[in-house]
Protein backbone atom coordinates (compact mmCIF):
# COMPACT_ATOMS: atom_id res chain seq x y z
CA UNK A 1 0.00 0.00 0.00
CA UNK A 2 1.45 4.09 -0.83
CA UNK A 3 0.88 7.41 -0.19
CA UNK A 4 -0.43 8.61 -3.77
CA UNK A 5 0.60 12.17 -4.57
CA UNK A 6 -1.27 14.69 -6.48
CA UNK A 7 -0.33 13.79 -9.79
CA UNK A 8 -2.38 10.24 -8.95
CA UNK A 9 -5.13 12.07 -7.56
CA UNK A 10 -5.60 14.80 -10.15
CA UNK A 11 -5.58 11.66 -12.53
CA UNK A 12 -8.06 9.96 -10.52
CA UNK A 13 -10.41 12.50 -10.03
CA UNK A 14 -10.03 12.91 -14.32
CA UNK A 15 -10.92 9.15 -14.67
CA UNK A 16 -12.97 8.25 -12.63
CA UNK A 17 -14.64 11.35 -11.05
CA UNK A 18 -13.15 10.56 -7.88
CA UNK A 19 -13.79 14.31 -6.38
CA UNK A 20 -16.34 16.42 -7.72
CA UNK A 21 -16.41 19.50 -7.53
CA UNK A 22 -12.29 19.49 -7.98
CA UNK A 23 -9.47 21.76 -7.59
CA UNK A 24 -6.73 21.50 -9.14
CA UNK A 25 -4.39 23.18 -7.10
CA UNK A 26 -4.48 24.48 -3.31
CA UNK A 27 -6.46 27.93 -3.09
CA UNK A 28 -5.69 30.19 -0.37
CA UNK A 29 -5.69 33.89 -0.96
CA UNK A 30 -8.05 35.14 2.03
CA UNK A 31 -9.64 31.45 2.82
CA UNK A 32 -8.71 28.14 4.81
CA UNK A 33 -7.07 26.41 2.14
CA UNK A 34 -8.99 23.50 0.02
CA UNK A 35 -7.86 21.80 -3.25
CA UNK A 36 -5.27 19.56 -4.16
CA UNK A 37 -2.05 19.31 -2.26
CA UNK A 38 1.24 17.55 -2.44
CA UNK A 39 -0.09 14.47 -0.77
CA UNK A 40 -3.56 15.11 -0.53
CA UNK A 41 -6.83 16.98 -1.05
CA UNK A 42 -7.75 19.74 1.08
CA UNK A 43 -12.10 19.09 1.48
CA UNK A 44 -14.77 21.98 2.26
CA UNK A 45 -17.59 22.13 4.55
CA UNK A 46 -20.86 22.86 3.02
CA UNK A 47 -23.01 25.51 4.14
CA UNK A 48 -25.50 23.14 6.25
CA UNK A 49 -24.80 22.37 9.60
CA UNK A 50 -26.37 20.44 12.50
CA UNK A 51 -25.64 22.04 15.53
CA UNK A 52 -25.56 19.51 18.94
CA UNK A 53 -28.08 21.38 21.68
CA UNK A 54 -28.54 19.50 25.26
CA UNK A 55 -31.66 21.23 25.68
CA UNK A 56 -33.48 18.14 25.85
CA UNK A 57 -31.00 16.36 28.22
CA UNK A 58 -31.37 13.38 26.37
CA UNK A 59 -28.71 10.64 26.64
CA UNK A 60 -25.94 10.48 23.32
CA UNK A 61 -27.26 7.07 21.98
CA UNK A 62 -25.38 5.56 18.38
CA UNK A 63 -28.21 3.00 18.54
CA UNK A 64 -31.14 5.26 18.94
CA UNK A 65 -30.30 8.82 18.31
CA UNK A 66 -32.47 11.70 18.76
CA UNK A 67 -32.68 13.94 15.68
CA UNK A 68 -33.73 16.75 18.27
CA UNK A 69 -30.38 16.92 19.90
CA UNK A 70 -29.72 19.23 17.11
CA UNK A 71 -30.65 22.36 15.50
CA UNK A 72 -30.22 23.02 11.91
CA UNK A 73 -28.62 25.96 10.69
CA UNK A 74 -27.47 27.30 7.35
CA UNK A 75 -25.12 29.69 6.83
CA UNK A 76 -21.38 31.25 5.92
CA UNK A 77 -19.92 31.17 9.04
CA UNK A 78 -21.39 28.70 12.22
CA UNK A 79 -20.92 28.81 16.02
CA UNK A 80 -20.04 26.10 17.59
CA UNK A 81 -21.33 25.98 21.54
CA UNK A 82 -18.67 25.69 23.69
CA UNK A 83 -17.20 21.94 24.63
CA UNK A 84 -19.94 20.99 21.96
CA UNK A 85 -19.97 19.66 18.25
CA UNK A 86 -21.99 19.85 14.97
CA UNK A 87 -22.38 17.86 12.07
CA UNK A 88 -22.03 19.00 8.67
CA UNK A 89 -21.19 17.63 5.00
CA UNK A 90 -18.47 18.37 2.65
CA UNK A 91 -18.94 20.28 -0.65
CA UNK A 92 -17.25 17.14 -2.70
CA UNK A 93 -19.08 14.34 -3.30
CA UNK A 94 -16.56 11.12 -3.67
CA UNK A 95 -15.94 7.99 -5.33
CA UNK A 96 -13.28 5.80 -3.95
CA UNK A 97 -11.78 2.64 -6.38
CA UNK A 98 -12.02 -0.31 -5.05
CA UNK A 99 -8.56 -0.30 -4.43
CA UNK A 100 -8.44 2.74 -2.92
CA UNK A 101 -8.76 3.81 1.17
CA UNK A 102 -8.51 6.96 2.66
CA UNK A 103 -7.97 8.85 5.77
CA UNK A 104 -9.15 12.18 6.86
CA UNK A 105 -7.90 14.79 9.21
CA UNK A 106 -8.74 17.99 10.54
CA UNK A 107 -6.45 20.88 9.37
CA UNK A 108 -3.93 22.59 11.83
CA UNK A 109 -5.69 26.02 11.51
CA UNK A 110 -8.53 24.95 12.70
CA UNK A 111 -6.50 22.64 15.54
CA UNK A 112 -4.66 25.28 16.76
CA UNK A 113 -7.71 26.53 17.83
CA UNK A 114 -9.22 23.36 19.61
CA UNK A 115 -11.13 22.53 16.97
CA UNK A 116 -11.24 18.94 16.07
CA UNK A 117 -12.73 17.52 12.83
CA UNK A 118 -13.64 13.82 12.89
CA UNK A 119 -13.87 11.34 9.90
CA UNK A 120 -13.79 7.30 9.38
CA UNK A 121 -11.57 5.92 6.79
CA UNK A 122 -13.27 6.44 3.19
CA UNK A 123 -13.55 2.82 2.20
CA UNK A 124 -12.93 1.02 -1.08
CA UNK A 125 -15.80 1.86 -3.52
CA UNK A 126 -17.54 4.23 -0.79
CA UNK A 127 -19.31 6.69 -2.35
CA UNK A 128 -21.29 10.00 -1.41
CA UNK A 129 -20.95 13.58 0.74
CA UNK A 130 -18.86 12.85 3.74
CA UNK A 131 -20.68 13.57 7.00
CA UNK A 132 -17.88 15.86 9.13
CA UNK A 133 -17.93 15.64 12.87
CA UNK A 134 -16.51 19.44 14.25
CA UNK A 135 -15.66 19.39 17.74
CA UNK A 136 -15.27 22.48 19.81
CA UNK A 137 -13.03 21.40 22.51
CA UNK A 138 -12.33 24.52 23.90
CA UNK A 139 -14.66 27.11 26.53
CA UNK A 140 -15.68 29.61 24.21
CA UNK A 141 -17.68 29.88 21.33
CA UNK A 142 -15.87 28.56 17.73
CA UNK A 143 -16.37 29.47 14.13
CA UNK A 144 -16.19 27.63 11.36
CA UNK A 145 -16.65 29.03 7.44
CA UNK A 146 -18.26 27.60 4.84
CA UNK A 147 -16.63 27.25 1.53
CA UNK A 148 -13.43 26.90 2.91
CA UNK A 149 -11.03 23.97 3.81
CA UNK A 150 -11.66 22.07 7.06
CA UNK A 151 -9.82 18.83 6.95
CA UNK A 152 -7.54 16.66 4.49
CA UNK A 153 -8.07 13.76 2.88
CA UNK A 154 -4.45 11.40 2.65
CA UNK A 155 -5.01 8.55 -0.47
CA UNK A 156 -4.22 5.20 0.05
CA UNK A 157 -3.93 2.46 -3.37
CA UNK A 158 -3.45 -1.24 -2.22
CA UNK A 159 -1.25 -3.47 -4.20
CA UNK A 160 -4.58 -5.34 -5.31
CA UNK A 161 -8.51 -5.14 -4.78
CA UNK A 162 -10.13 -5.96 -1.65
CA UNK A 163 -12.26 -8.89 -1.51
CA UNK A 164 -15.37 -7.43 -0.51
CA UNK A 165 -16.06 -3.40 -0.44
CA UNK A 166 -18.04 -1.13 1.29
CA UNK A 167 -20.61 -1.07 -1.84
CA UNK A 168 -20.15 -5.40 -2.31
CA UNK A 169 -21.53 -5.17 1.33
CA UNK A 170 -24.40 -2.75 0.57
CA UNK A 171 -22.58 -0.45 3.20
CA UNK A 172 -25.48 2.06 5.12
CA UNK A 173 -23.70 5.16 4.73
CA UNK A 174 -23.38 4.54 0.58
CA UNK A 175 -24.53 7.32 -1.62
CA UNK A 176 -25.26 9.48 1.37
CA UNK A 177 -26.50 12.86 0.59
CA UNK A 178 -26.81 15.20 3.15
CA UNK A 179 -25.68 15.28 6.99
CA UNK A 180 -26.16 11.38 7.38
CA UNK A 181 -26.78 10.55 11.79
CA UNK A 182 -25.96 7.52 13.32
CA UNK A 183 -27.10 4.36 11.53
CA UNK A 184 -26.97 0.91 13.53
CA UNK A 185 -28.66 -1.99 11.08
Amino acid sequence: MSIKSDRWIKYMSRKHHMIRPFSTKLVSKGKISYGLSSYGYDIRVDRHFKVFTNINSTIVDPKNFDENSFRNFEGRECIIPPNSFALAKTMEYFRIPRNVLTICIGKSTYARCGIIVNVTPFEPEWEGYVTLEISNTTPLPAKIYAGEGLAQVIFFEADEPCQISYKDRKGKYQKQKGITLPKVK
